[in-house]
């Protein structure tokens, strides 16, 4: 076994807790000197010692562990994107961020401050637009961006609305056959909130939510399913209700802009709704009975098969965890419109994705669950459920969306869902190579490679064609003479 050492995490964790070495030595039932020599990486952590580190310190030093190759694989791509930069030792990186994430996550916050700054004087100096214009294009992450990483930091799990949306269900006795009714009643008896059901326009937009605070109207379409017109109605409950909380959560994030403080709080409204049809303690016993059986889980809560992986990805309350899911939302130009995380989604941190990935083969087969254990080149494996959704306003010519949503989890959790029958969990030669995009992407002979590995020097040899395109480091053999 691997000697582990975790010095740095556990200075810094005790010296947020204004703990001396004494103290925690004490608690701990070590000698100082032993913490002196753990915290100089003088001395290996052991595993009996690892358990009582993580009983002090909670679920800290587990996410920092969890962080661990997802912060890889964003400094190696911060890097190779620097002129000139011939490349970091992953050995180096490693270390960086198993040890001292906190700077790889300044150093990262420093490469985006270094991006936007190359983005606003290349705008300014080709002149483009006006120069509002090309300060704002320059000036600070989009939007979105900003949202995904507001609710990536909490790991897609939000304690506060999530209690609250749990004591209402609780409070007025809402089950998923009832949920529709129920809301309406309540929208009506507390707020004065009326539901009107409109009929979809011949041409133009459509509205799925639209709520007129002078004439206490909310109109809601008559196409829509009742879970789809439950979610808005809990949506606009949570406007209604949750405003300080949601408030108070918005001012948390570190936004820079307006529209991005708006999307957040819409984010954070959508959670709550999401939190309220799917109550957290009663959807985690069901999905723990169901062997995470997303098909049984829609049947039971009548909700969509998007709606139901998107809550999975937040089943992460302290004392009573579910499965530690990515959830990810694509469409068929390979474009990722939602990407949410109860853990490291690293690969898709980057913005690559991987042609091997089976979320775009989902595209093939509508409607079909497609299974796919999945192992990146750092050696951990992934259990991935693909399937395609289709969102539709309902009539024939009207306009509709379709995507491919991935959920996925850590191999060593595979054995508690019913999408693992079948499959060889044991056998690493069994998964499908992939990587985070070609970008970064080390594999040195994958087939499907689109263009080189940034911070990589080439092999160019004009005498030979290989099968791989863009072959990286190899040394062509030694020549040899002829025989006369």
């Amino acid at each position: 076994m691997a000697k582990s050492f975790a010095g740095v995490r556990i200075k810094r964790l005790r010296e947020e807790q204004q703990l001396t070495q004494a103290a925690l030595a004490r608690s701990l039932g070590l000698s100082t000197t032993y913490i002196n020599q753990l915290e100089r990486n003088q001395r290996p952590l052991t595993l009996p010692v690892l358990l009582k580190v993580k009983e002090m310190f909670g679920t800290q030093i587990a996410q920092d562990e969890d962080r661990g190759a997802g912060l890889i694989d964003d400094l190696r791509n911060a890097f190779a994107e620097l002129p000139g930069n011939e490349g970091v030792a992953l050995a180096e990186l490693r270390e960086v961020a198993e040890t001292m994430p906190a700077l790889g996550r300044a150093i990262l916050d420093l490469h985006r401050q270094y991006k936007l700054a190359s983005q606003r004087s290349s705008a300014l100096a080709a002149g483009i637009g006006t120069g509002r214009e090309a300060a704002a294009l320059g000036s600070a992450p989009l939007p979105h961006e900003e949202v995904r990483d507001f609710f990536y930091d909490r790991r897609n799990h939000v304690a506060e609305l999530d209690e609250a949306a749990e004591r209402l269900a609780l409070q007025h006795g809402f089950d998923p056959g009832s949920v529709e009714r129920g809301l309406e009643a309540l929208l009506l008896d507390r707020h004065a909130v009326r539901i009107i059901r409109t009929r979809a326009p011949d041409d133009g937009p459509i509205d799925l939510r639209h709520f007129d605070p002078i004439s206490r109207t909310l109109l809601l379409p008559a196409s829509r399913s009742s879970g789809q017109n439950a979610f808005q109605m809990a949506t606009q409950l949570a406007f209604l209700t949750q405003g300080t909380l949601l408030d108070r959560l918005t001012g948390e994030g570190r936004f820079s802009h307006d529209d991005s403080r708006g999307l957040a709080r819409i984010g954070l409204a959508n959670y709550f709704a999401g939190a309220l049809l799917l109550p957290y303690t009663a959807f985690l016993n069901e999905a723990e009975r169901l062997a995470y059986d997303i098909d049984l889980l829609v049947a039971h809560f009548r909700v969509g098969y998007e709606t139901i992986c998107h809550r999975l990805s937040t089943l992460q309350r302290p004392g009573a965890r579910g499965v530690p899911f990515f959830f990810v939302r694509v469409d068929r130009a390979g474009n990722i419109s939602k990407r949410q995380s109860a853990t490291d989604l690293h690969f898709l941190r980057v913005g690559g994705t991987c042609p091997l990935w089976n979320v775009y083969e989902a595209f093939a087969s509508p409607g079909r669950i497609l299974t796919q254990i999945a192992r990146m080149p750092d050696d951990r494996s992934y259990l991935w459920i693909a399937r395609t959704v289709v969102h539709e306003t309902g009539g024939w010519g009207r306009p509709s969306k379709s995507f491919a949503v991935g959920l996925g989890c850590d191999v060593q959790h595979a054995d508690r869902l019913i999408y693992s029958k079948g499959l060889n969990l044991s056998d690493a030669s069994a998964a499908t190579p992939i990587g985070g995009g070609c970008r970064v992407c080390d594999r040195p002979a994958c087939p499907q490679r689109a263009f080189p590995q940034a911070g990589r020097k080439l092999s160019v040899d004009e005498n030979r064609s290989r099968f791989e395109a863009y072959h990286a480091g190899w040394t062509p053999p030694p020549a040899t003479s002829a025989r006369p």
